[in-house]
């Protein structure tokens, strides 16, 4: 059963195991080199291991020919688990950097699929899925590279080292160690086929549980306004229920495989002494063989009982990996189902060539710039792609139709044209769709039907630091960096002169307070705590200096007192002159002030012209502006 589907939880997608096998022979190819290496030195440090167990077999049958040298073999022995000591040590090593070089290419990796990933993804995915990802699913990651993998590469190629020697030794004394064999093999695949499964659904179960504690404490006053206390602690008790019982199954998967394997680990030494002694009263082998075979049976299980504890930390790894490599697999998919194109199976790296998204070439030009979202809206876009828009162009929507849910939709054949260098404003009740209009036009949803296209290229079809150059949405959220108020606004445009941050900052009404702070003032949890108003000023003057062709403001100056921000809006009129605007506003001298004017209602245009066509029109519109500006209608604000 899909681990999303029992807990309820809104989760991004998991790689398959076709998928997670792909990626780590391709760590395995990357770094062959270093992994050899390790391997080698391991084998080394397990074959001086094999010289004890020999020398004390001979030494016994020595003793009883009353030939035995003791001195002589404690000496061959101590200078062989000294060179063991050695090589041991410099195998970890060896081991631990190449675990921490993997670990920190994995963690480089995932935070370029989370970045690349679409708004509308992250919208769906939910706070509890992500943040789940981001911290666990590392955390168990990084132990997991850490410790399980190298203790199981040291493991296995120590039992494979031992086994040889005892072949060596006594091809006819390996044969006892075959007892255990079925008895293993049958408990280890019995537990591989419902561990993975198994720790998928106790990760979604830590998701749902990490989503709504998120919800409760971001809603805490709408929860104790409505009095929904109760209801959220029923929701969490829920959720620890499930989580509970994902943790019994896996426990109950342990309590039966882990016991199986201890039992077994006692059948090759007593089948060995068995059969050796046997052996030897035929005269078949020797006391010396007899007694290495023994003790290097009795030097396996340590090895073997380590890789097969190291199995459990191995499954819980996979399934973080898998889970990781998801985050990819949610770009893709997006992307191509916006593209109308099938995701190709098996794709497990960070996107599809062309999106531009994760390339080299694509993350240096998404690093020259990043817009009041935090996305990159100046970079040179994917070269190569083969798709591009005209800046000039203009932003059109034919018959387009979206739902956030199947079957409801929120917006019903709209269709705009937004001529270039236009200043739209969009109004129109609570909840007729001006947000969601906003958010396609910005490329952050792609349409469920119809099309919306700048300069006859789908938005969904430009590659992702293209479309963030191209058009750029500021919304009622904003987000203030811990660093300085310079670095902050450098986010825009990191080559930008202080000159031309006054500017800015003097365009959105913020340099008095800014130049009081200084450029060099630390801002966030470690400086200053702007209050709302002033991280929207700084979230606008980023937006300003980042230049885009088009500007999506959803109620961008809404924190603002409404003379601040009618001064704001005509100050960014200015300085964005010959830009295409779209401003989704509920203070009406927004619309006053624009080109044209679209009403939406229902999730409609229902009227759409100039301000004053509107109210001579007496529509909708006309409405809004009396019940907004008072009776009777007029032409404009005094």
């Amino acid at each position: 059963m899909d681990a999303s589907a029992e807990t309820g939880a809104r989760v991004l997608p998991v790689a398959s195991v076709r998928q997670v096998r792909a990626h780590v022979r391709l760590l395995v190819r990357r770094h062959r080199a270093a992994l050899s290496a390790a391997l080698l030195l391991h084998a080394a440090a397990a074959a001086c291991g094999l010289v004890a167990p020999r020398l004390l077999g001979d030494f016994v049958e020595d003793a009883g020919r009353g030939t035995a040298d003791i001195g002589r073999v404690a000496l061959l022995i101590l200078g062989f688990v000294l060179l063991q000591g050695a090589l041991v040590n410099v195998a970890m090593y060896a081991s631990a950097r190449l675990g921490e070089t993997v670990l920190a290419e994995l963690r480089e990796n995932f935070v370029e699929r989370l970045l690349a990933l679409p708004l509308a993804t992250v919208d769906r995915a939910g706070p509890g899925d992500m943040v789940t990802r981001t911290t666990r699913d590392v955390d168990v990651l990084s132990g997991t590279l850490r410790s399980a993998v190298p203790d199981a590469l040291i493991s296995l190629t120590t039992v494979v080292v031992t086994l040889g020697g005892l072949v060596v030794v006594g091809p006819l004394l390996a044969l006892p160690c075959l007892i255990a064999v079925p008895l293993l093999w049958g408990a280890t695949r019995w537990y591989l086929r419902r561990a993975r499964d198994g720790y998928l659904r106790e990760s979604a179960a830590y998701s749902r549980v990490a989503e709504g504690l998120a919800e409760t404490i971001e809603g805490a006053r709408t929860v104790e306004a409505l009095r929904l206390a109760r209801r959220r602690a029923e929701r969490a008790d829920e959720d620890l229920r499930l989580a509970g019982a994902a943790e019994r199954y896996t426990l109950r998967l342990r309590t039966v495989f882990l016991p199986i394997s201890d039992v077994s680990y006692v059948l090759p030494v007593v089948a060995t002494l068995i059969v050796g002694g046997l052996l030897h009263a035929q005269g078949r082998v020797s006391l010396a063989a007899v007694t290495a075979a023994t003790l290097y049976v009795q030097q396996i299980l340590g090895p073997v009982d380590r890789m097969l504890s190291r199995l459990d930390d191995l499954q819980v790894g996979g399934a973080s990996l898998a889970r990781l490599l998801g985050v990819g697999t949610a770009r893709d998919g997006d992307r191509a189902a916006a593209a109308g194109r099938p995701l190709e199976r098996g794709a497990t790296e960070a996107g599809a060539k062309g999106t531009g998204a994760t390339q080299p070439g694509a993350t240096r030009a998404g690093a020259k710039g990043v817009g009041a979202t935090g996305l990159d809206t100046t970079g040179a876009g994917a070269a190569g792609s083969g798709v591009a828009a005209d800046a000039g162009a203009a932003l059109v929507l034919k018959e387009v139709t979206y739902a956030y849910r199947e079957g409801r939709d929120v917006l019903r054949g709209v269709s705009l044209a937004i001529r270039p260098g236009e200043r739209l404003a969009v109004v129109g009740p609570s909840g007729a769709g001006k947000t969601t209009l906003g958010r396609l036009l910005a490329g952050i949803h792609p349409p469920r039907t119809g099309s919306v296209t700048l300069g006859g290229v789908p938005l969904t079809a430009l590659p992702l630091p293209e479309l963030r150059r191209r058009v750029a949405l500021v919304t009622q959220e904003h987000h203030v960096f811990d660093d300085t108020l310079r670095d902050n606004l450098l986010l825009a445009r990191p080559q930008a002169t202080d000159a031309e941050l006054e500017k800015v900052l003097s365009a959105v009404g913020a340099w008095d307070w800014a130049a009081d702070l200084g450029l060099d003032a630390p801002l966030g949890s470690q400086g200053a705590t702007l209050p709302p108003a002033r991280a929207q000023q700084l979230s606008l003057a980023r937006l300003v200096l980042a230049d885009p062709h088009t500007l999506v403001l959803d109620e961008a100056t809404s924190l603002l007192a409404p003379r601040t921000a009618r001064e704001l809006e005509r100050s960014l009129s200015a300085v964005l002159e010959g830009r295409t605007v779209v401003a989704i506003a509920h203070r009406l001298h927004t619309a006053h002030d624009a080109d044209r004017v679209a009403v939406m209602e229902d999730g409609r245009i229902t009227e759409i012209g100039t301000h004053d066509e509107l109210l001579r029109k007496g529509g909708a519109y006309a409405e809004l502006w009396a019940s907004w500006h008072g009776p009777p209608p007029g032409t404009g604000p005094a």
